[in-house]
């Protein structure tokens, strides 16, 4: 048995792969090859987003391959824009019908505030409720299996544990070694929210760290799979991105525990300066406001 075997439990019960094969910034004509050698690879877990403008590709390749589609569990994102009730149900029908699919796994609002408002202060309560209540519908109707948000902070969270009637499944945040937020993962965990952890090799940046790599090389691994299993090992759903089918593959070998001493040592890594040519994304952002 391997993580691509391993399943979380999310709270309404439904079950979802350990290990998530990420999509972002794949274009969508790029995008159908490396979801095929990933769903080849075993991977049964496939995550894209409005925002990505790959949802077609992501279907194409989904059709194309082998893998039934009940084996496949596909999460899409709403635009963090939209943030009205009416914006909402057209969009997440425009996912379905981009997917060409009849329902997907899991749907989640993509972020608390619009991009271009990403973390200045405001929280659009309303607007998430609002978009939250078409997602609770479209849950009703079958059309999505489990619901969650990203990027939400614990007041965003608290909003819709609150105010909503069903609870977030999953809050995907930005996590990695040199860059986990404990106290927000401890929060969702207490409250039986799942936590995804996307860019959880620092979307590569983290890979050029000399004490993480001779670390891994103490367990024969690169130093992605070190990081992967380190999310694991906090409980944490990772969701690595790959084009290369080396790499896609090598990141679902991850037979090894990472010893109590060495997991002390890695939550203390120092933060990374910067994450490269994707430092200006607004996730990336270490700048208070």
């Amino acid at each position: 048995m391997t993580v691509l075997d391993e399943t979380f439990t999310l709270s309404n019960g439904v079950k979802i792969p350990k290990l998530g094969f990420g999509t972002w910034l794949i274009d969508n004509d790029k995008v159908v090859e490396p979801v095929k050698v990933a769903l080849d690879a075993g991977y049964r877990h496939i995550d894209t987003a409005q925002a990505y403008g790959n949802e077609k590709g992501v279907g194409s390749a989904l059709r194309e391959s082998s893998v039934l589609r009940e084996d496949i569990f596909v999460t899409t994102k709403l635009a963090a824009e939209i943030k009205s009730y009416d914006e909402a149900v057209a969009a997440i029908d425009q996912s379905l019908a981009d997917l060409g699919l009849d329902y997907v796994d899991m749907m989640i609002i993509h972020a608390p505030q619009p991009w271009a408002d990403f973390r200045n202060g405001e929280h659009y309560f309303e607007g998430n409720l609002a978009a939250w209540q078409a997602l609770e519908e479209a849950y009703d109707a079958g059309k999505i299996k489990a619901i969650g948000v990203s990027n939400f902070e614990q007041v965003d969270l608290d909003n819709i544990l609150q105010n909503g009637r069903i609870k977030p499944a999953v809050n995907q945040i930005l996590a990695h070694v040199s860059n986990t937020p404990f106290d927000l993962i401890k929060y969702c965990q207490d409250n039986d929210v799942l936590v995804e952890a996307y860019s959880p090799v620092a979307h590569g940046e983290i890979l050029h760290n000399p004490e993480l790599q001779k670390m891994a090389d103490n367990y024969g691994v690169s130093v992605a799979q070190l990081c992967l299993q380190y999310c694991l090992q906090l409980g944490m759903l990772p969701l690595p991105k790959a084009e290369t089918p080396s790499h896609i593959i090598s990141n679902t070998e991850l037979a090894f525990t990472i010893s109590d001493n060495d997991m002390v040592t890695l939550k203390q890594v120092d933060h990374i300066d910067n994450y490269g040519e994707s430092d200006s994304f607004p996730v990336y952002d270490k700048t208070d406001k």
